[in-house]
This record gives structure tokens, C-alpha cells and sequence, in this order.
């Protein structure tokens, strides 16, 4: 474990797990590795503008520099790159520049891909030994892949450019920059010699491609998902991209669950493929069965190549039909060997707990409704190093039918629909459908019979929340002394950019009134994303490959290696918290979010994202999984319906979730935007309360997706200021708002607590969550005074431009204008001030300033100052020396979405004089803001 910072030791750990994320498709006549001395022309638009993540929350990282595929090449010292390839791309691109769009979520994802002449390319292949084309493609939040050209299918020119490569070079290399899988038809239909997911590899990606190219690394990345020949083939298509409802027909039959039991012919790369620069023999050991504990396999994998490698081995399961069909093929296992070389051996043990082979009775069929049973029959399993190859390994029967465990029908739909059901073919199975069981308990019943009991109100009894800690008080004496308000304010998390926390960051929660302050209750700070830290006044943290990448290196070694890193810059950052790993399940291929989650399948996905739990929570902060539940797109996210049976909620869309909290003990969990089942996940008592905490055991905190709504049962519209059905449901954390003592969102809280809708019982529940959470953080030890070791040794970490851009000036502009203090502005020269600006109301604002050149400056100088709102260049102004009167500069400043807004001022030139600085209101977008929040 890393005991300090060491900023290298965190480069080559993220460009070891990149690399080791990269998958090869392809690899005819040995095109890879390519050789020391190669001559390399690098073709395509993307070698312009390396994708290091996706867009949107998840991906706003701001970075000290970012390695690019071409650059790694290029500074490369085995590979020369034809500098005159590259030129007509830097010549194409200065008449093409980079789109980035227009506002949140516009930025298209892909970029004009540039028109090769013959003559280029002819030229190139004459001077080179191989081509690299390099396709790239973003996607993001708000908004979802559409099987378009330019989306998930190429363009016509990448293709006509990948054509004439092809037909030139003999060793054309395909490599994907890509957040998620895309159509590869073209594969077949132009034929490039190799082809590689280099998926997005954040900070260090390219290098991490260039080690797979040369072959300093072996790639041993296999895929997470099934690649299908066309998206009309994924079950999940039909019934994708609603404005409304989105029924999940496909049921349990997501990815290769569906493939392998009905289309297997439409597949094109199964799940978990992946090609290697060696080969490797799986030999199947010992196989046994225990009636208690389960099954139990030996794997042995030896590299019969000639080169140093890694393999994985996958663990699949064929369960018997019985009356509730079962998928052909399920992964129950996996395990990464270690660097074998030529002739090395190395044995992988598995033991496979019998829960891991049980099937969800959401119907009553085996006469255990509710209930995960092994219906009676042969039970096979399987081994190797994909869904399609895995062999025979052992297999063993059940006589009768056993429960393994019990539960209750939960979150259960209102809706009623059909879902797919294997019925017996001659060769297999084809699909049939059967009706799906529709809710039956009333959430709302539960509740009110399940009501918590509270200690009653005491008021300040003089304990602190270290005393709790001290086992002075319990935690429900502690409580007691909180009067209702202070219980309500708790419950509103406060941000984005709250001045309370460290500057840039997502949001503030706990402390954040000086009455709970008072009650030593720490103010806890947490912030985007699942691929590194998002800090929006501008200071730089480590950006991480993307989730599909991680998910692709089937390793849970380097995963918990990767986040113990990523711990350290949370707490060299003082941030509690990282919003992510992100983790919801890639039921299609067009969610545009796909690239912050992990896989099509939720074993896989729950085992890495427990092993980036274990790393962080090694430095005791810790991450908050997202988005619970169901987030599987992204158009009308806030208002689609998804209506899915529970036997699909338990066994895909929440057992990775499952797996996080019962083996990664997570902490934190972050609820969705829209509705499952007619209730909003945020205020769904079932799935938060029910499930999460009573079946699983959880007792961290749940907070809602920035702007999220609530609703009392399904059918009832959403409202964000429906907070009371967030709290019954003990989603403890409303997030975001700007004040929590003024109830800035205007919710429900107070209100619901008079008449009834309400209790005080649960206020006192979200609020013991919410301080038994704070207790973990370095946020309560920072409190306390108790700076350790590694806190001073991580504070000398951070830059002095970093460490300017959390000193901030606080402003609070609550009238239509209001003055800066211009004894605060520094004006020498690369003097920067910054004010972190809070509003009570969401407007738009002019920042005007009266300067003018100091006296002294001769007539010819040029004195530059820019502001900067939210790390974005608002406008430079430039005086020369001439302009020695007072002026007035008016600088308009982007419309905020919150409360908070950062304004910095930089000066890179001494000599410039201000004499005053004001703020003042132009429009009020508060209206504006709650009529439009749903299509944010």
C-alpha cells in the first residue's frame, strides 16, 4: 500500500491498468507487435484530439497534461512516425477546427473525419512499414448513441479513408478510442490487419497504447460486453429510447444471457474475448460439489507462446430450466493469472457459493414466491477463456428443489407486460413469452407498519458527536438533541461549489448550518467522478481510465491498485468522497453513459467495483456507487419510466449493487433520476429500504442525483420539491441546494412533518445514516484537529497555482448589486484572486470593473487581465499604457444552473489600477430554472 504521493507512481499505475484494459480483436499475419525501428503512419481525425473519457460529469477532470495516442508514438524511441502525414492533418484541421458544441452535453461525438487523397496515402505506404487509423468517438450524460453514422455506426468517410489505408499498407492497425462498443461489420467488409478497443484511457492512455503496439505489454483486456453483428439484434433495442416508458421485455436475457440461450449466430466477438500475443492451454482440474457450501474448481492455465502473458479464466454456469428458465450461459466466476512466461503454469482456484447459482422466484412458479431457489436438475459447469469457448468442467445434480434464501416481493412492477422465456427447440431453445408477475405488497403499507421508533426530543444536552464515538452517548441520545429544523436542514445537502467544502466540488453535507456545526457534525465534501476528481474552480487532480476499460482488464488486483492512488488524491484534495464508480448494467449499447459503468454483466461489474472500494476505503474515503437503480439511458432520464420485472431488478440491475455492499462494503450510494416501476428511485421505499437495507445490511448513506424528484406512489407525477418521499424512503440526502437552512429548493419538509406525511422517527433514521457516515470521513478528524501525517505530507503536494485556487474570497450577492472589495483584487504581475460567488437566486450577472494603466506605464505597454468563471474564459481585456482614465469594463457572466459560481481574475501584467468592482444582476432565471430543470 502506498504510504505517500508519489504523482509517478500513480502515472504508472494508471498506464498499466489501461493497457492492461485495451482489448485485441484482431491480429492477422502478426501484425502485432510492431517491431523496434517500424515505420509508422498514423492516419485519422482522432490522432488530433485523444478522448481520455466521456463528457459530462463523469469526465470533466481538469488535468496537468493529457498523453495522446499520436504523442506516445511520436515520442516513442522504437517507433518513427511519417511527420508528413501528420502535417496534412494539422494543415485539415486548422480549416476544420475541433467541434465542442454549444452548452451541457452538446459536444458532438465524433469529430469531421478528414478525406485522404491517393496520392498521401500511396506516398505514406511507400515510406512506411505499417499504418495506425485511429477512430474515435465521446458520448456522455443527456444525451444517447444512436445507431447513426457518426454515433455507433462508422462514417462514410472513416470508412472511404480505412478503405484506401487498406488497400495501400499491408499492415493496416485499427485502434479504437471509443468509450463503449460500437458496430464492427466493417471489419469483415474492409479487412484491416488488426483491430484493438483502446477504449479511453484517461491521462495515460496513450501511452498505455503504445506499450500494447510495441509489445511491452502483452494485451490480456477482454471484452465486457457481447458484439453483436447489428443493434437490431440486442433484445434490448426494441424497447429502447422511450420519452415514456421503457418496458425490458428481454427480462434476464441481457448480453450474452441472451445471445448464448437464443441468437448465438448473430454474434460477432462474444463476451469476454480477447486476443493475446501467446497462446495459453486451460486445463480443467478437480471439480466438486458440496451440498452446503457449493461448488469448487481447479483451473490450470500454461503459456504455450513464446511470449510473457496473462490470461483470464471465466467460470460459467448452465442451470436447468425448470418451470422459471434459466439463461445457457452465466458467468459465476472469474480469475486474471499472474505475468506467466513462455512454459510457466500457474493454478486458479474458484469456489462458487451456491447463492451465486440460485434463480429469483418472482412468480410463485416453484411454490417459493420471492424467494432465490436451485430448482431440481443437472447443474454444468463451465471453463475458459470466453462465454463461447469455455468447456465442460463438472457438473452435478439436485434431486429436489432447495431455497437458498428467502426475501420479499419488492419494487415489484404495476405494470403489466410479457418477457421473454426460453421454450425447447430441436437445436436449443427459442423464445417465448410468458406474462410477468405484477406487484402485489403496497410499498406504502410497509412503511407505515414499519415505522422507526424515535427517542423524543431533549434538546442540547451538552454531547458532541465525538461522543458518540467515545460510546458517551448512543447515537440515538445523540439525536434526541437535534430539534426538528435542524433534523430537516440535514437532510439538504448543500453545493455545487459549496464555499464550505474544498472549492470546485460537487456538494456539502452533514454540518452545514452553524447550528449542527455547533453539535460538532463535520461538513463532508464529495465530488464527480467515476473518472477522477471534478473540481470546477480549475484545480487539476488525476484523470483514470474509463469504467468499460477497467471492467475490460478482469482484474480486481489492479482495479483496488488503481483506487488506492485515487484515494490519495481525494485526501490530498480534502474530499470524503468520489461520486462513482459508476455501475449500472449496459443493457444496450446506445446508453450514452456506458462508458462510466463496467459491463453487460453484474457479477463482473460488482467484483471490480468492490475491489475499487477496498482501495479507496484503505485512506478512509470511500465512493459513492451509482446510479441505484436501473440508469439505463439517458434520453428523458428524468422522466422515463423503467417498467422491469423483479426477478430482472434482482439477478441483473441490482446484484452488482449487491455485490458492492455485501463484499465491498460500500458506504454511499447515489439513487437515480427517473422512476423504476412507477416510483422515483430516490423516494422508493422498496428498494432503499426494503432491499438495500434490510436484505443487504447496508448502513451507509443514499443521496439523490443533483436535482432529483420524489413521488408518493407509482402513477403520482415527480416533484422536486417531493422531498418528504425521499426521506420515508431513507434516500437521507436531497441533493443539491444552495441553502439548507433557508430552504432554498422550497421541498416539502416542513410541511409533511405537520401534517402527518411525515415523521420525526425518520428525519432522526436519515440523520443517524448520515452522522454514522461522517464518523469514517477525514472530514470528522479535520474537525476534531487531528491533522496525521499523511495529511501534511499530501498538503505539500498540492501546486501553489492549485493551492491560490482554493483560497477563495466568499461573496454573497443577494440584492440586484453589490461591490467587491478592490483591496482584495491583487494586481502584480500573474497575480490571480478568486471569489467563489452565492446567489440567492439564479441570475445571470455583469461584472463591472473602472481601471485604468498606473502612471508610470510608457504609452506602448500592453496590460492583459482575464476572468474566468467556473475554470471558463469569460472575456480578456487588454489597456495599453495610453489609457491612463478611469474606463468602465462590463464583462458579462454566464447564466449559473446553482447557487454557487466561481469568478477569478488573473492579471498577466502588472500596471493596471481598479478603483472599484461591482456586481449586478441582470436577468432572474429563477422561473426559467424550475421550468426547465427536466431537460438538464
Amino acid at each position: 500500500m502506498a504510504k505517500t504521493w508519489n504523482i509517478e507512481k500513480f502515472k504508472k499505475t494508471a498506464r498499466k491498468a489501461a493497457a492492461e484494459g485495451i482489448v485485441l480483436i484482431k491480429n492477422d499475419k502478426n501484425a502485432l507487435p510492431l517491431e523496434k525501428g517500424t515505420k509508422l503512419s498514423v492516419f485519422g481525425r482522432s490522432q488530433m484530439n485523444y478522448y481520455k473519457s466521456g463528457t459530462g460529469s463523469g469526465g470533466m477532470v481538469n488535468v496537468d497534461y493529457v498523453v495522446g495516442i499520436y504523442e506516445a508514438l511520436e515520442a516513442s524511441k522504437s517507433i518513427k512516425v511519417n511527420k508528413d502525414v501528420r502535417a496534412a492533418y494539422e494543415k485539415f484541421v486548422e480549416e476544420n477546427p475541433f467541434d465542442v458544441g454549444v452548452g451541457w452535453a452538446a459536444e458532438p461525438w465524433f469529430q469531421k473525419e478528414m478525406p485522404l487523397s491517393d496520392a498521401l496515402v500511396k506516398d505514406a505506404a511507400a515510406k512506411s512499414d505499417a499504418a495506425v487509423f485511429i477512430i474515435g468517438r465521446t458520448a456522455g450524460e443527456d444525451q444517447d448513441n444512436k445507431n447513426e453514422k457518426g454515433s455507433y455506426l462508422l462514417t462514410d468517410e472513416e470508412k472511404d479513408a480505412l478503405k484506401k489505408v487498406c488497400k495501400e499498407f499491408s499492415r493496416t492497425i485499427v485502434l479504437l478510442n471509443v468509450g463503449n462498443i460500437i458496430d464492427m461489420k466493417w471489419v469483415e467488409e474492409i479487412g484491416p490487419e488488426a483491430v484493438l478497443y483502446v477504449w479511453q484511457g484517461g491521462q495515460e492512455g496513450g501511452n498505455a497504447v503504445l506499450d500494447v503496439l510495441t509489445g511491452a505489454v502483452n494485451p490480456s483486456g477482454k471484452l465486457s460486453d457481447t458484439i453483436a453483428k447489428n443493434i437490431e439484434d440486442y433484445a434490448s433495442t426494441e424497447n429502447f429510447g422511450s420519452e415514456k416508458r421503457n418496458f425490458q421485455a428481454e427480462d434476464i436475457y441481457v448480453g450474452y444471457r441472451y445471445f448464448e440461450t437464443f441468437n448465438k449466430d448473430a454474434v460477432l466477438y462474444p463476451f469476454g474475448y480477447g486476443l493475446s500475443y501467446t497462446t495459453f492451454d486451460i486445463a480443467l482440474g478437480e471439480f466438486s460439489y458440496d451440498s452446503k457450501e457449493g461448488a469448487t474448481l481447479e483451473v490450470l492455465v500454461t503459456n504455450t507462446g513464446d511470449r510473457a502473458g496473462k490470461e483470464v479464466v471465466q467460470v460459467y454456469l448452465e442451470a436447468p430450466q425448470g418451470v422459471l428458465g434459466k439463461p445457457a450461459r452465466e458467468l459465476v466466476a472469474f480469475g486474471k493469472t499472474d505475468l506467466l512466461e513462455p512454459g510457466q503454469m500457474q493454478s486458479i482456484e474458484f469456489d462458487i457459493p451456491k447463492y451465486w447459482m440460485s434463480s429469483y422466484d418472482d412468480s410463485g412458479a416453484t411454490k417459493h414466491k420471492s424467494a432465490y431457489v436451485m430448482e431440481a436438475g443437472t447443474y454444468r459447469i463451465y471453463a475458459g477463456s470466453d462465454v463461447r469457448s469455455a468447456e465442460a468442467a463438472g457438473e452435478f445434480e439436485l434431486k429436489t428443489l432447495e431455497v437458498i434464501d428467502e426475501c420479499e416481493e419488492a419494487y415489484a412492477p404495476v405494470k403489466e407486460f410479457d418477457r421473454i422465456k426460453p421454450m425447447e427447440a430441436k437445436n436449443g431453445f427459442k423464445r417465448g413469452s410468458e406474462k410477468v408477475p405484477v406487484r402485489k405488497l403496497d410499498p406504502n403499507k410497509k412503511r407505515k407498519d414499519r415505522l422507526p421508533k424515535v427517542l423524543p426530543y431533549t434538546g442540547d444536552k451538552g454531547f458532541k458527536l465525538k461522543d458518540v464515538e467515545d460510546k458517551n452517548v448512543s447515537m440515538e441520545g445523540f439525536i434526541a438533541q437535534l430539534s426538528d429544523s435542524d433534523l430537516i436542514a440535514m437532510m439538504r445537502g448543500e453545493g455545487m461549489c459549496s464555499p464550505k467544502v474544498t472549492a470546485g466540488i460537487a456538494g456539502a453535507y452533514g454540518g452545514v448550518t452553524d447550528r449542527l456545526k455547533d453539535f460538532g457534525i463535520p461538513v463532508g465534501g464529495c465530488s464527480d467522478g467515476p473518472s477522477g476528481i471534478r473540481m470546477d474552480c480549475g484545480t487539476h487532480a488525476f484523470s483514470l481510465p474509463n469504467g468499460t476499460c477497467l471492467a475490460c482488464t478482469f482484474d480486481e488486483d489492479i482495479n483496488e491498485e488503481l483506487f488506492t492512488w485515487e484515494a490519495l488524491d481525494l485526501r490530498r484534495n480534502r474530499i470524503d468522497a468520489l461520486l462513482g464508480p459508476g455501475m449500472n448494467i449496459h443493457r444496450s449499447p446506445l446508453n450514452g453513459r456506458n462508458f462510466e459503468y463496467f459491463s453487460e454483466d453484474p457479477m463482473l461489474t460488482g467484483k471490480l467495483v468492490s475491489a475499487q472500494l477496498r482501495g479507496l476505503h484503505k485512506y478512509d474515503v470511500t465512493g459513492v456507487i451509482k446510479h441505484f437503480a436501473g440508469n439505463t439511458q439517458e434520453f428523458k432520464r428524468h422522466h422515463v419510466d423503467n417498467v422491469v420485472s423483479e426477478r430482472a431488478l434482482r439477478e441483473i440491475y441490482l446484484k452488482a449493487f449487491e455485490i458492492a455492499v455485501r463484499e465491498g462494503e460500500a458506504r454511499a450510494i447515489m439513487s437515480t433520476y427517473g422512476p423504476v416501476n412507477g416510483i422515483w428511485t430516490a423516494s422508493s421505499y422498496d428498494l432503499l429500504t426494503t432491499i438495500l437495507r434490510g436484505e443487504w445490511g447496508f448502513d451507509g448513506i443514499v443521496m439523490t442525483d443533483w436535482w432529483a424528484m420524489g413521488n408518493d406512489e407509482a402513477g403520482a407525477p415527480g416533484d422536486y420539491k417531493n422531498v418528504a418521499a425521499q426521506v420515508r424512503a431513507q434516500n437521507d440526502l436531497n441533493m443539491v441546494n444552495t441553502s439548507a437552512e433557508e430552504n432554498s429548493g422550497g421541498d416539502n419538509l416542513d410541511e409533511a412533518l405537520k401534517d402527518g406525511r411525515l415523521t420525526r422517527a425518520e428525519l432522526a433514521r436519515c440523520a443517524a445514516n448520515i452522522c454514522r457516515f461522517l464518523l469514517k470521513t477525514p472530514a470528522f478528524r479535520h474537525m476534531l484537529g487531528e491533522e496525521s501525517a499523511l495529511d501534511k505530507e499530501l498538503a505539500k503536494a498540492i501546486s501553489a497555482e492549485d493551492a491560490s485556487l482554493q483560497e477563495l474570497i466568499e461573496v454573497k450577492f443577494a440584492e440586484d448589486e453589490m461591490d467587491l472589495d478592490v483591496k482584495d483584487i491583487k494586481v502584480a504581475k500573474g497575480a490571480t484572486t478568486s471569489f467563489v460567488i452565492t446567489t440567492t437566486r439564479r441570475c445571470t450577472m455583469k461584472l463591472e470593473l473602472v481601471m485604468r494603466a498606473d502612471k508610470n506605464q510608457p504609452d506602448v505597454a500592453q496590460l492583459p487581465m482575464s476572468v474566468f468563471q467556473d475554470k471558463m474564459l469569460v472575456k480578456s481585456h487588454t489597456l495599453t499604457g495610453m489609457e491612463k482614465d478611469w474606463q468602465t469594463v462590463t464583462i458579462d457572466l454566464h447564466p449559473a444552473m446553482v447557487g454557487n459560481s466561481y469568478l477569478k481574475i488573473y492579471f498577466a501584467q502588472a500596471g493596471i489600477e481598479i478603483k472599484s468592482a461591482k456586481l449586478k444582476k441582470d436577468k432572474d432565471l429563477e422561473e426559467m430554472f424550475k421550468r426547465g430543470i427536466s431537460e438538464l
